[in-house]
C-alpha cells in the first residue's frame, strides 16, 4: 500500500473482531500516521481494551512509494513484515488472548487525539490511501508452503481489479474519536487498486480539484523553507520566478524528497516596505494538475538554539537544561507524541543532576532538534524509575538513521533509578537531528538530551555564530599521542567538570570526574585506558568536558 503523508490522520491495514463487547476485543494493526515520514506503527489490542504499541523506524517515506506490509498470527507470536522481511515480533502473554476470529479490514481516518497523530488541517483535503493487493494464508504448522518455517498455506489473493462483494464490504459508519464519516462513495476500485478517499461532504470519491497551498514558511538564515498541503510537481516547484519577497531575492529552489517541502536560497535586498512574500503557479501531481493562484504567505522567523544545548526531556527548565516542548514548525526542538511523568524526590544514582532524571517522556515516537548542518555528539540520558526488574521495558533508538541502541533494558544495564547514557556521533545534512524511539517491550522513555557540536567538523562560520562564551576553548598536547596526553582548557566561570571519552561509534569508553575548577586556564592529563583500567586500542577518539556552565568536544588520535 501507499498512504497519504498528511498530519492529523492515519491509514491502516488490520484484523478485528467486531463482536466486542459480547466477546473479548481482539485486533492486530498496521497503522501509518501521516505526521511521520519514517515510521510504521504496530499494535495488538486485547481486552480492556489494552494496547501493545510499537513504532518501527523505516528508511523510506511510506507516502512516496508502495511497500508490502503484513503479519503472521500464531498461538505463540505475532510477527510483522515490511517488504517480506520480519521487522518486529511480540510473544508476551497477551498473544494468547487473541482467540477470536477476526475480519481483514482497511480504513483511513482523522483522529481527535492530536497528541498521537498531530494536528489536522482541512487544506490537506482530499487525501488518498492506495491498496494494490491483499493476500491471506492460513496457519498450518509443519504443513504449509509459505511464511516462517513454511507454516502457512495460501488461501486467496485479491488484486483489486474489481470489487469482490463476496469478500469485501464497504462501510458506512463512524466511531468515537474519529473526526470523519465512512461512506460507500469513498471506497473506490480503479486501475487495479482499492483507493480509500478522504474528502469533504460535497466532492466525494477519487477526485482532486484543489490546488496546493503553502501551509507555512520559515526563514532560516540564508534559506526559506516552505511546506505545501500536498505533493507538488518538481518543475513548477523549482522555478524561482514563482516565489517573491519584498526584502529578499530567491534563488535555487529545491524540492525535497517528501515532495512537499521546498528550500529557497535567499539574499537580502534592502527595502523600506513591510515584509511581504508571495507564491504562485505551483502545480500538484494530479493527472490533470491543479495550479495555485497567487498566495500571500506569512513567514516564521527562526530563533536558532545556542549550542551546545541540553534538554530536560519530559520536564521543566532546570539549570542549563531547556524545558521540554511539542514539535512544530514554530519551534527549534520538541517531541512528537508521548506523555510525561515525574518521580518527585526519588534518589537517582550516578548523577549530580538527579532532577533531570526524575522527569521523563514515555510512549513517544520521535524527538527533533534544529541545528546547523555539521557533525554532532548526541547523548541520550535515561533512568528506569518505574520497573524494578528486568525484561519489563526494552527499547531501540535510531539517531539520524543509525540504530545506536538495540534491545536496551535499562534495569538490566545499570539497575533501578540509576543513570544510563548513550552517545553517538552523527552528521546532519538537512538541518534537523532526528531521534526515533521504538518500544520493543512496553513504552520507550527518555529523560534528557545533550547536543554538542564537534568543532573540528563544522564550518568556521557555524562556530563563530553559534558557540556561546560558555563553550570551552580547549586543546590537547601531544596529538597524536602515545599512552597519555594533556588537555588544556579555559573556563569563563568556576564550574564542576567531568571528562568523558568516546570512540567513533559513540560509546563512552572512559569517564573521569574532574571536580571543581576555577575560572581561567587549567590542565588535566588523561591516560588511554577504559573505565576498567585496560589499555585502549589505537584510533580516533572524542573527548568531552562538561559542567553546569560549560561544554565542549574535540577529537584526538591515540597511537600505541
Amino acid at each position: 500500500m501507499k498512504v497519504p503523508g498528511k498530519e492529523g490522520m492515519l491509514a491502516s491495514f488490520f484484523t478485528y473482531n467486531d463482536n466486542y463487547p459480547s466477546t473479548p476485543w481482539n485486533e492486530i494493526d498496521i497503522e501509518i500516521l501521516g505526521r511521520y515520514t519514517d515510521d510504521i506503527q504496530f499494535n495488538i489490542i486485547t481486552s480492556g481494551p489494552t494496547n501493545h504499541v510499537s513504532n518501527k523506524f523505516v528508511d523510506f517515506n511510506p507516502s512516496i512509494d508502495y511497500h508490502v506490509y503484513g503479519f503472521e498470527w500464531t498461538p505463540d507470536y505475532v510477527a510483522w513484515f515490511i517488504d517480506s522481511v520480519e521487522v518486529y515480533r511480540q510473544t508476551g502473554n497477551h498473544v494468547a488472548m487473541l482467540t477470536q476470529a477476526q475480519k481483514v479490514m482497511m480504513n483511513m481516518w482523522i483522529s481527535s487525539a492530536a497528541g498521537w497523530v498531530g494536528t489536522w488541517n482541512d487544506a490537506f483535503l482530499p487525501a488518498f490511501a492506495y491498496y494494490d493487493w491483499v493476500s491471506y494464508a492460513s496457519y498450518t504448522p509443519q504443513a504449509g508452503s509459505v511464511g516462517t518455517g513454511n507454516n502457512f498455506t495460501p488461501q486467496w489473493r485479491d488484486d483489486f481489479n474489481s470489487w469482490d462483494q463476496s469478500r469485501w464490504d464497504k462501510a458506512s459508519h463512524t466511531f468515537n474519536g474519529n473526526n470523519c464519516d465512512f461512506i460507500y462513495d469513498n471506497a473506490v476500485f480503479q486501475d487495479g487498486k482499492l483507493i480509500l478517499c478522504l474528502t469533504n461532504e460535497t466532492s466525494t470519491g477519487y477526485f482532486d480539484n484543489n490546488a496546493p497551498v503553502v501551509l507555512w514558511a520559515r526563514h532560516e538564515g540564508n534559506n526559506f523553507r516552505l511546506y505545501f498541503s500536498e505533493e507538488i510537481e518538481k518543475e513548477s516547484a523549482e522555478t524561482a520566478a514563482n516565489y517573491s519577497h519584498s526584502n529578499f531575492t530567491f534563488t535555487n529552489p529545491v524540492l525535497q524528497s517528501d515532495r512537499r517541502t521546498v528550500i529557497l536560497g535567499a539574499s537580502a535586498t534592502p527595502s523600506a516596505s513591510a515584509p511581504s512574500m508571495t507564491v504562485q503557479n505551483i502545480r500538484d501531481v494530479w493527472s490533470s494538475p491543479n495550479s495555485m493562484a497567487i498566495q500571500l504567505v506569512s513567514e516564521i522567523e527562526s530563533a536558532p538554539l545556542t549550542l551546545p544545548v541540553k534538554i530536560n526531556v519530559g520536564g521543566n527548565a532546570y539549570k542549563d537544561y531547556l524545558a521540554d516542548q511539542v514539535w512544530s514548525e514554530r519551534v527549534e526542538y520538541g517531541r512528537l507524541g508521548g506523555q510525561s511523568s515525574y518521580f518527585s524526590g526519588v534518589t537517582i544514582s550516578g548523577t549530580s543532576d538527579p532532577e533531570v532524571f526524575r522527569s521523563e517522556l514515555f510512549d513517544f515516537c520521535e524527538y527533533k532538534i534544529r541545528v546547523p548542518n555539521g557533525r554532532y555528539m548526541v547523548t541520550l540520558q535515561m533512568a528506569e524509575n518505574y520497573f524494578s526488574s528486568s525484561n519489563k521495558r526494552v527499547m531501540n533508538f535510531v539517531v539520524e538513521g543509525n540504530q545506536i541502541l538495540t534491545n536496551l533494558d535499562i534495569y538490566s544495564r545499570v539497575g533501578f533509578r540509576a543513570i544510563y547514557q548513550k552517545a553517538a556521533v552523527v552528521d546532519v545534512a538537512d538541518g534537523i537531528i532526528d531521534i526515533h524511539a521504538q518500544g520493543v517491550i512496553d513504552n520507550p522513555l527518555l529523560n534528557g538530551l545533550s547536543i554538542i557540536p564537534l568543532t573540528n567538523e563544522v564550518s568556521e562560520s557555524t562556530v563563530q555564530n553559534d558557540v556561546p562564551q560558555q563553550f570551552i576553548s580547549m586543546a590537547n598536547y601531544p596529538n597524536p599521542f602515545n599512552n597519555s596526553t594533556t588537555i588544556t582548557f579555559t573556563l569563563s566561570k568556576d564550574d564542576y567538570l567531568t571528562l568523558k571519552v568516546y570512540d567513533t561509534p559513540g560509546r563512552i569508553v572512559n569517564t573521569k570526574v574532574l571536580g571543581q575548577y576555577m575560572k581561567g586556564e587549567s590542565k588535566v592529563s588523561w591516560i588511554a585506558k577504559n573505565d576498567r583500567g585496560l589499555s585502549l586500542p589505537s584510533g580516533v577518539y572524542y573527548y568531552v568536558i562538561e559542567g553546569f556552565h560549560h561544554s565542549s568536544a574535540q577529537k584526538f588520535l591515540y597511537l600505541k
